[in-house]
């Protein structure tokens, strides 16, 4: 195939950041690396970094059009050429494998003859289901995000800082975007994800449901929304249905999920989840805001630097008492642009609280540039800038 011949991978145009995930990601022969997440966030650029380290490595796009149409009849055939340009044990990289219909046959193959197979992916379930029946026990899957906080300092020159913090909570860390500086770049990409990544591989009829839901969604991050809420505000026909849309923007990593804290199951499952945007830049290009909106950022922000840490994460409230935004198995966080004399109160007690659940957690309260250590009833609550929390190494 002339197509695979020409394969290369893409190159990122100056000044290319190396991802902090480049460092940690193993390459053994006969394990196959998965790297899932949302479209044009970087996989292809990590792989490229990841390539760069070994000698001879195989490369092939899935998204190509010139592949279009490749099928498991045709694996053989692709198995030999793969052969030829990359003899021997060389690496294989595979780009947006979710393309070709069963494409983990061709990874175990891959792996069987002992290579290392690093895959791309843009849809969370589809990825980990197919995975998980082939390559039980044989691989490592991680997400990529699009920039944190110190890979946006790298790529703008920017120092740590409140007003570099700031300019983050704005731009987010989606290159393209970075680079070219037009909302546009962000409004087409979520039209993207939305006709490619759900109505398109689910085989959905018509888009103007799960674009709402997006849409409504980005604009209310960090509120307890139900799916019986978001029926009725949005004119889904039924609570399923909205399930299954809320269910495909998580797969495509448009959104994340955080469910209430609570000891028992089925309090959880009742519960409404909180939702939080993959990028702050996508958020506010898609959902422009009549008031600064700082807080809701930071607080998106802080999410997602809670799951670069892999932790699992849930938030806590007691109805028209008090709340904290998040609670790990370690911290209760709070998150406040800035603690005045008008809100400390609610703020310190909302953590406190956090940190009293059954469990042992140490209250934190993150801000835009504060730095204090407060005492409620005994215990002790720091309060930090998040730009400094952030730039604490993390994995990937």
């Amino acid at each position: 195939m002339q197509v695979l011949r020409e394969a290369a991978p893409p190159s990122a145009p100056a000044p290319e950041v190396e991802r902090e995930l480049a460092g940690r990601l193993p390459a053994r022969p006969g394990h196959a690396v998965v790297l899932t997440g949302v479209r044009r966030s970087g996989k292809s650029i990590l792989q490229a970094q990841l390539m760069r380290r070994c000698r001879g490595a195989f490369h092939c796009n899935f998204e190509d059009t010139r592949l279009h149409g490749l099928a498991a009849e045709d694996f053989p055939a692709l198995l030999d050429l793969i052969e030829e340009f990359a003899p021997g044990k060389a690496p294989a990289f595979l780009d947006e494998v979710q393309e070709v219909e069963g494409w983990q046959r061709l990874v175990r193959t891959l792996l069987d003859r002992g290579r290392a197979v690093c895959v791309t992916g843009s849809n969370a379930s589809l990825l980990g289901r197919e995975v998980g029946v082939r390559l039980t026990g044989r691989h490592l899957s991680f997400e990529v995000l699009p920039f944190s906080y110190p890979e946006y300092l790298e790529f703008t020159g920017r120092r740590p800082g409140g007003a570099s913090l700031e300019g983050w909570l704005d731009d987010g860390g989606f290159p393209s975007y970075l680079r070219e500086g037009s909302p546009q770049v962000l409004q087409e990409l979520l039209r993207d994800i939305v006709h490619r990544d759900i109505v398109a591989r689910h085989h959905l009829r018509e888009t103007r449901h799960v674009m709402n839901l997006a849409l409504f969604l980005l604009a209310n991050t960090g509120q307890p929304i139900s799916l019986q809420r978001l029926t009725k505000v949005l004119a889904v026909p039924t609570v399923a249905q909205t399930g299954r849309y809320v269910e495909h923007l998580q797969d495509a990593y448009v959104l994340f999920a955080v469910p209430k804290f609570s000891p028992s199951f089925k309090r959880r499952v009742i519960a409404p989840n909180k939702y939080y945007a993959v990028d702050n830049g996508l958020r506010r290009a898609n959902s422009p805001q009549a008031s600064p909106d700082v807080g809701h950022r930071l607080e998106n922000a802080v999410y997602l630097g809670l799951r670069r840490l892999g932790q699992a994460v849930s938030y806590a409230s007691e109805k028209d008492a008090w709340e904290c935004d998040f609670v790990t198995e370690d911290r209760a966080i709070q998150v406040c642009a800035r603690l005045t004399a008008e809100n400390r109160r609610r703020e310190v007690e909302g953590v406190v609280r956090g940190a009293r659940l059954p469990g042992r957690r140490r209250p934190l309260i993150l801000t835009l540039d504060q730095r204090d250590r407060l005492v409620l009833d005994g215990i002790e609550i720091e309060v930090r800038p998040a730009w400094e929390w952030l730039m604490e190494p993390r994995p990937g």
